[in-house]
């Protein structure tokens, strides 16, 4: 089985990838002007302050859009073809890109999912989305 490639935390970084371990989903957060953002950058969007932190989030939010992928870009994915690609919004406003853990004609947008955990090594534990089964669901 080929493995497939996995993130390479850097010093920007770090801390997403230490709290994934963890078991905790965290986004930067401005300390400036409370702006959160994913992906990680070196200045604030909102305010171009350089000060950070992490802040712990829920994990939830809805799909905002989405793709079915049927063909792998990487032999580690052949064999879960067909698999979704989301965009999620989370509850706390920054959206994050995942694959789904899902049966594509199950997913829809304004479908509400939560984050799990994918340990892959010591070093890498994964956030995924999965659809969520403990809150109403619009549709």
């Amino acid at each position: 089985m080929t493995r497939a490639p996995l993130p390479e935390p850097s010093e920007l970084t770090a801390g997403f990838w230490d709290a994934a371990r963890r078991e905790e989903l965290v986004l930067q957060r401005c300390r400036s002007c409370g702006t959160l953002r994913h992906y990680p950058q070196l200045l604030c969007p909102g305010c171009t302050s350089s000060e950070w932190d992490w802040a712990p989030v829920s994990g939830r939010g809805v799909v905002h859009s989405f793709t079915v992928t049927h063909q792998a870009f990487h032999p580690a994915w052949a064999d879960r073809l067909p698999y979704v690609v989301a965009t999620v919004e989370l509850d706390e406003g920054p959206r994050m890109v995942s694959d789904l853990d899902e049966d594509p004609g199950d997913v829809a947008i304004g479908r509400r999912v939560e984050v799990f955990f994918e340990r892959v090594d010591d070093e890498i534990t994964l956030p995924r989305f999965r659809l969520s089964h403990h809150e109403e669901d619009p549709r």
